[in-house]
């Protein structure tokens, strides 16, 4: 609750006092989901381009993989500082810092003639992305009621989820047309053009309040965060992410464009726009998930329901082989709507820490989807570089494996959860 004088006590976040439909708030929602569409984009735009990239310059699947999940290594490792970072300085000025990284690391991968290069670019990518989540859904957490935290993350994450749309079949033209080279180039423009936006109409407390900072020494600041891993059911709540979103950036941010055209033979253009179906549905998953946690009246619920749907797609990969194209197609949708659940999962984290702890709550669990993704990335490009190749191509039996090593991951995630805890939650 804030002051009659318009100020929060100290220590305390200010919430509730900004209209969700009013103009600035539309305006702040939509400026940093815009933001978030060029780290969607990013993040997952090695699927389209991998066989592409592999044949012009060389790469091995362990090195697809490391290309890739280097992104996620980086991003994951900048988490728990960002969390202190977020609490300190602000989500603003942590936002503004990272957009500067993000536009040079979009130019150093256009530019780059080896994998040497390429993964040091992607390095940069994913500490110069590392808040483009975080960061939004910490101010969302300032200016508006509790209760509509999933909501608002949700909406977050659905305009997000743009950019990985962006990387199937858009990607997959672009490329085509100017190369991604260039497109990379163009990437990095919007970025400074994004953050100029946010320079000029964000702020990290809500109009006509001002917070005051909670005085911290750099001790108390660590402290802050063992007592985030120490409460009960995080650590759970932490395996639920950890096992259930790198889901999506195995199969649509890395192996799904090489599995679709070494086991069916798709082109470009043809992996392009199968990826775009996924993608676009966990946009409308995270729309659709956003608010279900009302809706149930729990978090619980929607995420074990989104858990196991997601787990029953993976074992249809491992188990079944060659699918027919219209059950592949569901079977890529399922994968995305399914992941699309992860604002669910951090109001449930948000929703068991006081207020002070938000910021190194939410980078906590967000490390561990990104964390999973690392892992799942750079494993599962060991595993496939097991098997033999025929013509470049890597085999069917190596995806299986792959896709089944997942399926099990999940089902860890997901009897980790289960024996979660949460609180009561208001449905209006």
């Amino acid at each position: 609750m804030t002051s009659e004088s318009g100020s929060a006590p100290k220590g305390s976040v200010p919430s509730g006092v900004v209209n969700p439909l009013s103009a600035i708030a539309i305006a702040v929602v939509a400026t940093l989901g815009v933001l978030y569409i060029v780290s969607q984009f990013l993040r997952n735009s090695v699927g389209v381009i991998a066989p592409d990239l592999a044949a012009e310059m060389g790469l091995s699947p362990i090195e697809l993989g490391l290309l890739s999940s280097i992104y996620f290594f980086v991003f994951a490792a900048t988490q728990l500082p960002l969390g202190l970072a977020l609490d300190r300085f602000g989500p603003k000025l942590c936002m503004l810092v990272c957009i500067g990284f993000t536009m040079l690391g979009c130019g150093l991968f256009a530019v780059a003639h080896d994998a040497g290069g390429l993964v040091a670019a992607r390095a940069l990518l994913g500490f110069g992305t590392a808040s483009f989540l975080m960061a939004p859904v910490a101010l969302y957490a300032r200016w508006f009621p509790p209760e509509r935290f999933s909501t608002l993350a949700g909406i977050q994450l659905g305009l997000g989820s743009l950019g990985a749309i962006f990387a199937t079949a858009p990607l997959a033209y672009a490329t085509s047309g100017f190369g991604w080279r260039m497109t990379f180039l163009g990437v990095g423009v919007c970025a400074g053009l994004i953050g100029v936006l946010v320079w000029l109409i964000v702020t990290d407390d809500p109009p006509g309040v001002k917070q005051e900072r909670r005085e911290e020494s750099f001790r108390e600041s660590i402290a802050g965060i063992w007592q985030v891993i120490r409460t009960p059911s995080m650590v759970r709540v932490f395996m639920a992410q950890l096992a259930t979103y790198p889901s999506y950036v195995l199969v649509v941010g890395l192996w799904g464009g090489p599995y679709l055209t070494h086991v069916y033979g798709y082109d470009l253009k043809g992996r392009g726009d199968i990826l775009f179906v996924a993608a676009l549905s966990q946009v409308l998953g995270s729309f659709m998930w956003g608010p279900s946690d009302r809706l149930f009246g729990s978090h619980k619920v929607p995420v074990l329901i989104g858990a196991v749907t997601c787990l029953i797609a993976l074992v249809m990969l491992a188990a079944l082989g060659t699918l027919p194209v219209p059950l592949l197609l569901i079977v890529f949708a399922i994968v995305g709507f399914s992941t699309g659940m992860t604002s669910v999962i951090m109001s449930h984290g948000r929703s068991l820490v006081p207020p002070h702890l938000l910021g190194r709550t939410i980078t906590l669990l967000n490390m561990g989807a990104m964390g999973g993704g690392f892992l799942v990335q750079f494993v599962s490009g060991g595993i496939i570089n097991l098997f033999p190749t025929e013509a470049g191509a890597y085999s069917l039996d190596a995806y299986r494996v792959v896709f089944a090593l997942q399926a099990g991951l999940v089902l860890i995630g997901v009897c980790s959860y289960f024996g979660s805890n949460e609180k009561n939650l208001d449905r209006s």
